[in-house]
């Protein structure tokens, strides 16, 4: 992982959430959790709601400009939008979600088997993008009422099955998760406790490397990303002699 001095070790996004409608009629993104990393929203603008499962059964929370929520690992999540919803994304353990660290609730048949999974959420070539996000939304959509229905009916198991399957899903990947946990939030946190310890001492020699970093924007189009078309942000710390001369 290249280094960084970005808040937190996370990442930033920008986030349109998906307009067109799935196929129970709800305009917005793929439902989906994450294994090891807390997200947030800051909602720009617009309104919407986000629909959760967790420990305490569903919910849904509404969104509009200045809502500011967030979700640890597990929660179920799908971003809906009621008009321009537009959200800027924190997402801890900078790099994880790239890694894998995302399952989509597609129905249980499917997250049970590797090859079907990676099948369902491949968005192939550019010219299938489009398509190929609205049909994996679909279905994600159709496992998430599965196990929304459950879980209002009392009924866990299908949830704690889900889990369990997305956890199989992602085990043999996971060992590197710990090396980007390490060279991200833990080093940054590593290195905030040394300087607090550093100027308890009366030593702030750390203070003359100060520098101001700015954010390099993903070029093109907005990828499709689970919940909307994403503009991503590189936040490597670069030189003070690149950065001048962008």
């Amino acid at each position: 992982m290249s280094a960084t001095s970005f808040p937190g070790g996370t990442s930033v996004s920008h986030l349109d959430v998906y307009a067109d409608a799935a196929g129970d009629g709800v305009c917005g993104g793929s439902p989906h959790l994450h294994l090891v990393s807390t997200e947030a929203y800051l909602v720009v603008s617009g309104e919407g709601a986000l629909q959760t499962i967790d420990g305490e059964g569903y919910r849904e929370t509404p969104l509009t400009a200045g809502s500011v929520v967030w979700f640890t690992p597990g929660t179920i999540h799908r971003a809906v939008n009621l008009g321009d919803l537009r959200v800027v994304v924190l997402m801890s353990n900078a790099g994880l979600p790239e890694a894998g660290d995302a399952v989509m609730t597609f129905p249980a048949e499917i997250v049970a088997d590797a090859a079907a999974y990676a099948s369902a959420v491949s968005l192939g070539a550019p010219e299938e993008h489009a398509e190929r996000a609205a049909r994996r939304r679909d279905l994600a959509v159709a496992g998430f009422e599965t196990l929304r229905d459950a879980v209002r009916a009392g009924d866990r198991a299908p949830l704690e099955a889900f889990h369990a399957a997305a956890g199989a899903l992602v085990r043999e990947r996971a060992a590197e998760w710990v090396d980007l946990v390490s060279a991200g939030p833990l080093a940054q946190a590593q290195e905030s406790l040394s300087r607090a310890s550093a100027v308890a001492v009366g030593d702030v020699s750390h203070l003359s490397s100060a520098r101001v970093h700015e954010a390099t924007a993903s070029a093109g189009e907005r990828r499709f990303g689970m919940c909307g078309r994403l503009r991503t942000y590189d936040v490597t710390d670069v030189p003070t002699d690149q950065e001048s001369s962008r």
